[in-house]
């Protein structure tokens, strides 16, 4: 021992500390949605990178903005800000203008994060937040899909990408209906093999079901994900279309669609296992993922839009710190009446 080091040291707990801080979990979830990117682009071409940058760009500045406004450590590096922005992203449409991507990465952690205190205090998922914004400001265009085109085109810009701000978009790429759609106005059912494998029209990251299923195995083997989240989900969603299914297959599709379309995949995965905005308890986790799953089938099958995991997601969020509250375990030597009081 050296005249410097102190004879005793006295500091406080944790004293055992793991490496998984936040940036380590944000950069795991950016790892795993690369493979996503990467089908979105051999899907729809250079479209999905351009929007994908656009949006992370816009999810960025108002984070670089927040920084400069304020000293300590620059929130840049931790991940959270492109997680917001590639999730956004993989929830437009492949033909969505560059400015409208922008000002959605932008209003997400604006609105979504900032407004609530920065990271760890927002109440809703921020991606899900910039998307709910551009689907009311424009929804017209954030219900224009176009057609994939696995492969082919990939360095072609379809549709008016590069349009100025609030001037109507030209429409330069073959539209076509989402499998949800289909279902909800035409009544007919997509193949599931199709679904699976992505070549179907709809959002950069409502295509390629597997891609997504087999990163949120990484994520679940890597810890950074509760996994019962997105199993509680699924199942709800499977129950539900399995029943009414068999009450009426002519009107209502079987479960394998109803799994493997729209947005349910990424949502249950990459969005409501979003740690700041879901419960902690895990009692809380499985409640959460039924009340999700439920909304959603209740939105596809009787609401009027075609899809719900939007809006269902947004909403359990909201019930987060009441799920929380009361599913809180009881602390050793007192009673349940105690803790309701």
């Amino acid at each position: 021992m050296t005249r410097d080091e102190p004879r005793l040291l006295l500091t406080t707990s944790p004293f055992l500390k793991h490496r998984e801080d936040t940036a380590y979990l944000m950069w795991q979830v950016n790892y795993a949605l690369v493979p996503v990117l990467l089908a979105a682009i051999w899907f729809f071409g250079i479209n999905a990178l351009l929007i994908a940058v656009a949006c992370i760009a816009g999810a960025l500045l108002p984070e670089w903005l927040h920084n400069r406004s304020r000293s300590g450590r620059s929130t840049l590096r931790d991940g959270s800000g492109v997680i917001t922005g590639a999730l956004l992203a993989l929830t437009l449409p492949p033909t969505t203008p560059l400015w409208m991507a922008f000002t959605g990465g932008f209003v997400a952690i604006a609105l979504g994060k900032l407004i609530f205190g920065g990271i760890g205090s927002n109440v809703f998922n921020p991606a899900l937040v910039g998307r709910a914004f551009l689907q009311a400001a424009f929804p017209s265009m954030l219900t224009t899909w176009a057609q994939p085109v696995p492969g082919s085109e990939l360095l072609t810009v379809r549709g008016d990408l590069f349009a100025f701000p609030f001037l109507k978009p030209g429409i330069d790429a073959i539209t076509q209906a989402t499998p949800l759609s289909q279902m909800k106005f035409d009544g007919v059912v997509t193949n599931a093999t199709d679904l699976l494998f992505g070549t179907t029209a709809g959002s950069l990251g409502e295509t390629g079901s597997l891609i997504i299923l087999i990163c949120g195995l990484y994520l679940g083997l890597r810890r950074v994900l509760n996994w019962r989240i997105p199993i509680s989900i699924l199942a709800t969603v499977g129950l539900i279309a399995a029943a009414t299914h068999l009450i009426d297959p002519a009107r209502f599709a079987p479960p394998m669609f109803h799994l493997f379309s729209g947005g349910l995949m990424l949502g249950a995965i990459f969005m409501a296992t979003d740690p700041v905005s879901s419960p902690i308890t895990q009692r809380g986790c499985w409640i959460f993922g039924v009340g999700i799953g439920a909304l959603v089938m209740i939105i596809r099958l009787f609401g009027g839009l075609p899809e719900g995991v939007m809006y269902a997601i947004l909403l359990m969020n909201a019930t987060t710190p009441l799920i929380n509250r009361t599913t809180q375990g009881r602390v050793y030597g007192t009673s349940w009446r105690a803790k309701r009081h």
